[in-house]
This record gives C-alpha cells, structure tokens and sequence, in this order.
C-alpha cells in the first residue's frame, strides 16, 4: 500500500516557512556578521565561506519545511509558482508574511548576539556594517547603480527559479532519494560565486527586507539607502518578483514543453517538492 501523506493546513504550512526561512537567515546573515566583525580581512571567513554558509543555510531550511510546504522560503518562488504553477494565489499573502516573519526574528537574534562586535567596529551603525543584515550596489563600496543593480537582481533571480524548476521537475532529471534540497543549496553557492557583486545577491525579497527592518529599528537609521543615500531597499524587492516568473517562464518554454506529460496521479500540490514512494 501506498504511504499516506500527511495532511497540512495553512497554519502548520505558515509555520514551516517561518521556521525554514529562520534557518537559512540565521546562517546567511550570521555567516556575513562573523566575517564583517571579524576585524583583520579574512581572519574569520571570507566571501567564499559567505556564499558557502548562504548555501547550507537554504538547503537547511529546504530540509526544515518541504515536507509541508516546498520550502519556498521566498517571495519570488511562491509568486512564481502562484503564475506559473497553479499555486493558490489564497496562500500568497499568508506564506510570504511567514517568510518575513522568519526573516525579521532571525535577523534580530543575530543582531542581538554579534551586538558586542557591531559596535565596537561601527558605533555609529554605519553602511559599514549594514551590509550584514541587508544588501547595497557594489556591497556597499563598488561604483554600481541602482539599474545596474535591479537588472543584477532580475538576472539572478532568473537563473534560481529557472533551476529551482528544472531540479525538482518529476519529468525531467530531478536529483533522487532526498538530495533535492541539496542541490539547491547548490545552486544557491554557485549564484554566490558568479553574481555576488553588483547587488551582494539577495535574490529573495524577504531575506533583504526582513533583515533591513531588524537593522533599522535596532540602530541603523539609514538602513533603506544605499552609501549615495538613494532610497535603495525597493531593489531588491522589485527585482527578484521580476526576475523568479522571467526564470519559470524560460523554463517552461525552452524545456518544459518539450518533456513528456507528467503521471497525475498522486500529484503534489504546485509548489511542493516531489518525495520518494514507499510501498509495501
């Protein structure tokens, strides 16, 4: 017999990506603010170990709420998946006020632990540590736009979703026995390594302005400007719900349309990631 799926409502759906959204900003804002008040330059990590951590930090929070949800852990993946996936459009609202949520109380535990550092280096919460909690053109000290820096943000988010969805179609290639999660950490490093340094790669609405309104109502006055002291934080917002549909879209039109029609039976919900069968 086949083994029966657990039944989810929307409460235990919005507490899972609260909970899954945590984990990947408790390590992704914890690994930047590790290396920023570190002091000497790579004495405590460096961009490498920044874009290793933001990578480990999803896969963990994939691995917290996929079974209830999918793991979207990010506005522009249930929008997407709202466009293009017959997600319900009911349970946009809710799910991305649960990633900003786990966003915010993240961001605020690391706030509250790495106090000690953050102001010993920057007493006056300064763009010189804002970065920690949110993103700036150039990371705060490059010579980069604000257009540069949302096309920056559309290419990037573009390319996540575009593999999101290829890694996890049934009918394509999908990674097996559980290590979906995994690769999308992955893919979430390799975007760290190639297009980190017009915009610090937030790619994610609620990991950027979750994190900026924790920074902003604990000390750094200046958190939704960038260092021109250019109204910045709508960048990544706008951005990444532009980007994540332009990725789904490609994919369906370039890829997609060509696989072979997909067994409905025992299909997910949109928006859920594909688990193994067990049989008995």
């Amino acid at each position: 017999m086949t083994e029966k799926r657990a039944r989810w409502g929307l409460g235990a759906e919005m507490a899972a990506e609260f909970a899954g959204t945590m984990i990947l900003i408790l390590f992704g804002v914890g690994v930047v603010a590790q290396v920023v008040s570190g002091g000497e330059e790579g004495s405590l990590g460096d961009h490498d170990s920044i874009a290793w951590a933001w990578g480990l930090g999803v896969m963990f929070g994939v691995y917290v709420a996929g079974r209830a949800t999918g793991a979207h852990l990010n506005p522009a993946v249930t929008v997407s998946f709202a466009l293009f996936r017959d997600f319900s459009w009911a349970k946009v609202g809710p799910y991305v006020a649960a990633q900003m949520l786990g966003a915010f109380v993240a961001a605020l535990i690391v706030r509250w632990n790495y106090n000690d550092m953050i102001t010993a280096i920057d007493p006056e919460h300064t763009t010189a540590t804002q970065t920690i909690f949110s993103t700036l053109p150039g990371n705060g000290t490059l010579p980069v736009s604000l257009q540069s820096a949302l096309i920056d943000q559309i290419i990037g988010t573009a390319i996540l979703l575009f593999l999101i969805v290829a890694v996890t179609d049934s009918r394509n290639s999908p990674p097996m026995a559980n290590i979906a999660p995994f690769v999308i950490g992955l893919i979430v490093v390799a975007i760290g390594f190639a297009w980190g340094t017009n915009a610090g790669y937030a790619i994610n609405p609620a990991r950027d302005l979750g994190p900026r309104l924790a920074s902003y109502l604990t000390g750094y006055g200046g958190a939704w400007r960038d260092q021109y002291g250019s109204l910045y934080f709508w960048v990544p917002i706008v951005g990444p719900l532009i980007g994540g549909p332009i990725g789904v879209f490609l994919y369906d039109r370039l890829v997609g349309k060509h696989l072979p029609p997909a067994d409905d039976e025992g299909a997910l919900e949109p928006g859920r990631l594909p688990e193994n069968e067990k049989t008995a």
